[in-house]
């Protein structure tokens, strides 16, 4: 579904040229759930703004579902950190923001909209506005903005970073339930080594700039995942194996 062959990025400054990513590849198969790790400033985000469109790099080429990307592409869904709802807006009109852009059938659309409203857990919230929303329930609402064009690709920077640690739990449990009903293939970016455990397929280590990807690491934990899941072995050993990593970077 994603395919990024030697992605470089440069930055001209005052200070002189940085380098933030160099010679990065990185594949993503259909229906497989990735998330990138690494610590800040190692070209995450940046990497994420190119596989999107909204970014070219300096070096190197990216392919969505076989096809050079040129920019944004309907079979992209995007999630910030924030969700940047419109406050004047009902939660139902802000599901259906991108029904305009892509034009779709507007009535089609907004049974599709109660729908994702059902999926994630908001049916009865639909006339209200993202001030009488929690942080968490505002973050639904971004996640089926983001599904309401039926994208191939998901690709999702630290979605869940500003909210508290429950909620956070909570949302990557919803996640996994959203994912596992139709499999979308996700592009993942998080702080969180248990976070990225838990909800992953492969975890991608990035190493400080320039980033690059110092190991593909496979998660093997059976699925579906429970809260029960960050108590086992396995789970326990698979972040301490990703941890080394950033204690190394550390010394």
């Amino acid at each position: 579904m994603l395919n990024a062959e030697d992605i470089s990025v440069t930055y001209r400054t005052r200070g002189g040229v940085i380098e933030a990513l160099k010679d990065v590849r990185l594949r993503i198969g259909r229906g497989e759930f990735v998330t990138l790790l690494g610590p800040s400033g190692c070209g995450k985000s940046t990497l994420l703004k190119i596989a999107a469109g909204l970014l070219r790099p300096s070096a190197g080429h990216i392919a969505i579902a076989g096809k050079p990307s040129l920019g944004p592409n309907r079979a992209i869904g995007v999630a910030f950190q924030k969700p940047t709802l419109m406050p004047w807006k009902t939660v139902l009109e802000n599901i259906l923001l991108p029904a305009h852009t892509l034009k779709l059938d507007l009535t089609r659309a907004r049974a599709r909209a109660r729908e994702l409203l059902s999926l994630v857990g908001l049916a009865e919230f639909s006339h209200n506005y993202p001030n009488e929303l929690s942080g968490g329930m505002q973050q639904r609402v971004g996640l089926a903005r983001m599904l309401l064009g039926d994208p191939k690709l998901l690709l999702m920077d630290e979605p869940f970073a500003a909210l508290d640690a429950m909620t956070r739990e909570n949302l990557t449990l919803e996640l996994q339930r959203i994912w596992l009903q139709d499999r979308k293939s996700v592009l993942f970016i998080t702080h969180s080594i248990p976070e990225a455990v838990f909800l992953s397929d492969r975890v991608l280590v990035m190493s400080a700039r320039p980033g690059k990807i110092i190991e593909d690491y496979a998660v093997t934990l059976p699925r579906p995942r429970s809260p029960e899941t960050l108590s086992s072995p396995l789970f326990s050993d698979a972040c301490r194996h990703l941890r080394r990593h950033f204690l190394e970077q550390s010394q």
